[in-house]
């Protein structure tokens, strides 16, 4: 639906108009895809990609499977790059601030899966906050997580804000949740109605754990990217890049972007982008933390 709600303003923006075609593919928005485009599309700006920001996290997290070089793909922006995670507890569970979290052992947090965004976060706002010996609890749609946390199966879950705005406002305005913290992403960008929050890097104690929390927020913030193959010639890119540049700044896109995927969009534009992974975080010790945390095993010690 992201690109649906780009082609017609993305062409309106090449000169002469061309004709885009889309062409799906299976496995198109991981691995394969990125693969594919690195390896064998030919570079002459007439093929580009749009794939899942899995892109960066496979590649700097040595996955298997990557066959490409993330410093060497052409970039040419995303539609969304802002995100906002917040930690709550049922207020009921007496857990109502920092204070008695970190007083108590074992709290309960659930999530979909192990390696799923909503328990990644989870783990790094308990490794962050000082949780002791936090259980992560698995297995749940985000529906199902929302009844859990209300009948007491979970104490605490990670929730995007403004999921959690439009399906669950009346837990805020009667007081059924207590929020304690929000991941900005990028950082600096504030949310709103949650701007009172602490943020979750006031936690970090070190440069180690700040790394960390830069790691994830980049792997978030590139959102879809648009991709060139290396070796596009220049002039290609700087035409499909100013392209880019104007069809997020298109009303029209706006409009149709909101219609389709249910969000305003936040445009990632392409230098923006490569400075984003330029200066991603990818020490080995950094990535050997990240992979402690989103794995399933005890959080590591600070």
């Amino acid at each position: 639906m992201m690109v649906k709600a780009a082609v017609p303003y993305l062409k309106r923006h090449i000169p002469g108009e061309p004709t885009i075609v889309s062409e799906y593919m299976p496995g198109g928005g991981g691995t394969k895809a990125v693969n594919h485009i690195y390896k064998n599309v030919r570079p002459d700006g007439l093929t580009l990609g749009n794939v899942g920001g899995g892109l960066v996290t496979n590649a700097v997290l040595g996955e298997r499977g990557v066959l490409y070089d993330l410093d060497k793909l052409i970039y040419l922006g995303s539609a969304h790059s802002h995100y906002h995670w917040v930690f709550m507890t049922k207020r009921e569970s007496g857990l109502t601030s920092l204070e008695a979290l970190r007083s108590a052992s074992g709290v309960r947090i659930g999530a979909q899966a192990v390696g799923h965004s909503v328990y990644i976060v989870g783990r790094l706002f308990a490794f962050l906050m000082g949780l002791k010996e936090p259980k992560f609890v698995v297995g749940y749609s985000g529906p199902e997580l929302d009844l859990a946390l209300q009948n007491g199966e979970v104490d605490a879950r990670i929730n995007n804000a403004d999921t959690l705005l439009k399906r669950n406002r009346e837990w805020l305005t009667k007081g059924v949740v207590e929020v304690h913290a929000i991941m900005e992403v990028p950082k600096g960008v504030k949310h709103p109605y949650f701007a009172r929050l602490p943020e979750v890097e006031d936690f970090a104690k070190s440069e180690r754990e700040r790394k960390v929390l830069a790691m994830l927020r980049t792997f978030r913030q590139v959102g879809s990217p648009y991709i060139f193959p290396p070796d596009t010639p220049r002039e290609q890119v700087t035409i499909l890049q100013e392209a880019m540049a104007k069809t997020f700044k298109d009303p029209g896109f706006h409009n149709e972007y909101k219609k389709l995927v249910g969000d305003e969009p936040t445009p990632l534009v392409p230098e923006e982008m490569e400075k984003a992974i330029r200066q991603l975080p990818r020490d080995r010790e950094i990535v050997e933390l990240f992979k402690k945390i989103a794995g399933g095993g005890p959080l590591p010690p600070r």
